[in-house]
């Protein structure tokens, strides 16, 4: 019995104890990409670093809400950016409805895109080989990826798929949108980002 004669409640219950983070990240391309983005590539982007060459992902999980893109053409010419969600891999098929637009102007091509409501590619995945989505586009193309990230409670660490070079010890760090070290990433991090 409590102070005044009632029941002493419980403690309730807990129903998310992960962290979790929902982000923009944006990426500039320094070359031309035609390229499939997996689910590694996507956990990769945000990295804590245990050592000079070996980042871990900060988070176990991640979904994606939404992609924009813009392609600017060079005057004169015109541009295209074409984004899949394409996997077929059990447990994670894409709509594979092809998203795409050109431009011809002045103003850029733009796509804002997201995987179809409940199809395997809008829900959570690990990190893994298989593909998130497909991306084409010029050198020169801003691409924002809107994630839901989570991390793991039990114990699982997740080793990034590519080594570092000289990073700082027990920082965040970024990378690029294809999973490579800055040194060979075709998608830039924002400028004054540490990206490794």
């Amino acid at each position: 019995m409590g102070p005044s004669g009632g029941l002493i409640p419980r403690p309730p219950p807990i129903q998310s104890y992960q962290v979790k983070r929902s982000t923009a990240l944006r990426f500039t391309t320094n070359a031309a990409i035609s390229q499939q983005i997996t689910w590694a590539n996507l956990l990769d982007t945000v990295l804590f670093t245990t050592s000079a060459i070996a980042p871990y992902d900060l988070f176990y999980a991640a979904r994606i809400k939404r992609i924009r893109a813009w392609g600017m053409p060079v005057i004169g010419q015109s541009t295209s950016i074409s984004i899949i969600f394409d996997s077929t891999a059990a447990g994670e098929i894409g709509d594979r409805e092809v998203h795409t637009d050109s431009s011809m102007g002045i103003e850029p091509a733009y796509l804002s895109v997201a995987p179809k409501k409940d199809s395997l590619a809008s829900k959570f995945q690990i990190s893994n080989a298989q593909t998130a989505f497909f991306i084409e586009c010029p050198v020169g193309t801003v691409v924002d990826i809107l994630l839901d990230f989570q991390s793991d409670v039990l114990g699982n660490a997740v080793a990034a798929a590519n080594a570092s070079v000289g990073a700082t010890v027990g920082i965040i760090a970024f990378r690029g949108l294809d999973g490579l070290a800055v040194a060979t990433s075709k998608f830039l991090v924002p400028t004054s980002f540490v990206q490794v």
